[in-house]
């Protein structure tokens, strides 16, 4: 029986075209034909995987891709078949046993849920970036329930990468509750350990496993990047710098070739400044200049050379904030629009090199040549830098200031080291311990100023002025110094020209400004008078007058008292009353005086018999009657007043200086 054509040439048997029944022909040896159009030959797979397992299936087409027909029992005949064991001679046939069971360790040994990942993490230390996403890895192991997270290790990222959390059954919720594989899904966030996750992506395997236990699988989403990271991955752009020319082809040509200029650098604006001569070199094989300063011998500078280094000089900036603190940051290419060449370099022209001008006077040979061959200059005449004999300046003498006397503060802009001003010695021995003193009254607006005495004491050694103010009980101002001895100038006066007070500006009446303090003279000294009348030649006649006119009620009442006694019995009985005072207990005569001339308000010298006897009283006075009734007799007037001053001279303010220091109260009438 023949098996069918023989192969044609070139065919090896069981290669050649696939021998096809005709239709209608039984399946038979000899009734088969060969297709010589068929090319394909392969056969369908019947081997797959589902959910891990691997299982055999029925093709689903022939050898090559040919259509299998389709089986032609019905669905009956198919059941009895898969019901219905066969029916062998001998009996039944027997069945298999029952599968074992197979433990979860072992059915789902090395199948792992992998998801796609990230998390927010705040970065709170670094002003350029607030927060970075860090992309993670979930691994869920379906043998155990356990679960992992890994970050890919980036290079260099500086951070702690690797495994963030081991593998272990992570816990749900406070109940005791794990996380199990139907909690996870994309699209969610995953809370573990306080750090929220996004779940965004996930393996075939995982899609396939969920799907397969009736979870439906959300729609992946994108995985957010750091944007610190793209950040820095994104490209600087570089400054398109125009075409220059060759820097080696400029070195060969144009090396050991330097442009000598010769020049000076003027600093006199500065504090202490002067003309520096220099060398300016340019280096033509890279455009750098030198600055070169000329020492000679004891010119008293630091023996420095090179004023500045060897390197490119900008000429002009590229326009940038002007806050900005360039001067203390290298200067970069792109920071600069122009830098120094030959042609801004010539005899005559005045170059700014780092905030320092040079005024170039003359250049080289080699220099000249060069700028006559390059530029075309034929002109190098140098310039005549010699100094000049400086012009006097005429001092200019500042305002006062204020402090001090103005002759004083003179000697400060005559002389580096002050003098005194010279003084006149003469007149400072004539006149030494000489003081003309008045008692003058403030002239205030304020009520409490109006009774206010001072003693005012004018110097004729130096003509200077100080102002004393008697201390008064419970007066609630504080006595003492008021001005210290200077000397003062008049109203009007300018710095430039003072005009001081003088002897003769002072007569009863009279107003003296004090440094804006306005005093008015109501009373004078004896030796005031004396001094007047003694050199009367040197003063005015209206000045002698008025002391005169003040002193006259006074010297009547000196020379002849209201009783008519002469003086010589006023001496006696003061004299008496004084021995008779120290034969008693030390009496305070200081506040004796004080009183009765915290009670002459007007400073007249008189007061009326009632006070003065009033005051007597109150100090107890440790005399005899009757002295103190004819003393007080001696001193009265007939206008019912007694002139205490004459009655005080019986008690002179230093008879008990023992006593000075008890404490008397005065008791106001």
């Amino acid at each position: 029986m023949s098996s069918g054509p023989e192969p044609g040439p070139g065919i090896r048997p069981g290669t050649g075209p696939p021998i096809v029944p005709d239709p209608g022909l039984p399946f038979l040896p000899g009734c088969a034909i060969k297709d010589p159009t068929k090319t394909s030959f392969h056969r369908s797979q019947t081997l797959d995987f589902k959910n891990g397992y691997a299982f055999s299936r029925l093709p689903r087409e022939g050898v090559g891709g040919e259509t299998l027909y389709d089986n032609q029992l019905s669905q009956d005949e198919l059941d009895d078949l898969c019901s219905k064991g066969a029916t062998l001679t001998y009996g039944q046939v027997k069945r298999s046993a029952p599968s074992s069971f197979t433990p979860a360790f072992v059915a789902y040994d090395k199948k792992v849920l992998k998801f796609d990942a990230y998390f927010q993490e705040e970065v709170a230390i670094s002003p350029e970036e607030h927060y970075r996403i860090r992309q993670v890895g979930i691994y869920y192991y379906l043998e155990d329930d356990s679960m992992c997270i890994i970050e890919p290790k980036v290079k260099n990222s500086g951070l702690l990468q690797g495994k963030l959390m081991k593998r272990h059954r992570v816990p749900k919720n406070e109940q005791g509750d794990y996380y199990h594989w139907k909690d996870l899904n994309l699209g969610i966030n995953l809370t573990i350990y306080g750090r929220t996750y996004r779940l965004v992506n996930c393996d075939s395997f995982t899609k396939v496993f969920l799907e397969s236990q009736g979870i439906e699988v959300n729609p992946p989403e994108e995985l957010v990047s750091d944007p610190y990271t793209e950040q820095r991955r994104t490209p600087v752009q570089k400054r398109i710098v125009p075409t220059a020319p060759d820097p080696f082809r400029q070195f060969l040509t144009y090396d050991t070739k330097v442009l000598r200029f010769y020049a000076i650098w003027d600093d006199t604006n500065c504090a202490f400044g002067d003309h520096h001569p220099c060398v300016i070199h340019y280096f033509l094989a890279d455009d750098t200049v030198e600055v070169r300063e000329v020492h000679k011998r004891n010119d008293g500078r630091d023996p420095f050379p090179v004023l500045m280094r060897r390197q490119r000089l900008p000429k002009i900036f590229v326009d940038k904030n002007k806050n900005f603190p360039s001067c203390v940051l290298e200067i970069t290419d792109h920071e600069v629009q122009e830098w120094y060449s030959p042609k801004d370099f010539g005899i005559g022209k005045t170059v700014t090199l780092l905030g320092r001008s040079f005024l170039i006077y003359d250049c080289d040979k080699f220099t000249q040549d060069f700028y006559r061959e390059k530029y075309g200059i034929t002109d190098f005449q140098p310039l005549d830098v010699d100094k000049k004999p400086l012009e006097k300046t005429p001092q200019i003498i500042p305002p006062y200031n204020g402090f001090g006397i103005p002759e004083d503060s003179l000697q400060n802009c005559l002389s580096l080291f002050p003098k005194p001003p010279r003084k006149d010695i003469i007149k400072m021995l004539e006149n030494n311990l000489k003081v003309l003193r008045y008692q003058v009254a403030l002239e205030s607006p304020v009520p409490e100023d109006k009774n206010r005495r001072f003693i005012l004491s004018y110097f004729l050694a130096d003509d200077t002025i100080s102002i004393y103010e008697p201390p008064v009980k419970n007066s609630g101002i504080t006595g003492g110094k008021y001005l210290k001895r200077t000397k003062v100038t008049k109203p009007g006066s300018t710095p430039e020209n003072p005009i001081y007070y003088e002897a003769s500006d002072f007569t009863i009446g009279s107003t003296v400004e004090v440094f804006g303090h306005r005093f008015v003279i109501i009373d004078a000294d004896e030796y005031v008078l004396n001094y007047l009348e003694r050199n009367a030649e040197y003063f005015p006649a209206a000045t002698v007058q008025s002391i005169r006119d003040h002193f006259l009620p006074r010297k009547v009442v000196v020379e002849t008292t209201s009783s008519g006694i002469p003086k010589k019995d006023m001496d006696d009985l003061i004299v008496e009353v004084q021995r008779e005072l120290k034969l008693q207990q030390p009496f305070n005569t200081r506040q004796f005086h004080e009183a009765f001339h915290h009670f002459d308000k007007e400073g007249s010298g008189f007061l009326d018999k009632t006070t003065f006897l009033n005051i007597c009283d109150r100090f107890n006075v440790p005399t005899s009657t009757i002295l103190l009734k004819k003393l007080i007799d001696y001193c009265s007037c007939d206008d019912n007043k007694v002139n205490y001053r004459e009655f005080l001279l019986a008690f002179p303010s230093n008879l008990f200086p023992e006593a000075e220091g008890q404490d008397q109260q005065i008791i106001a009438c």
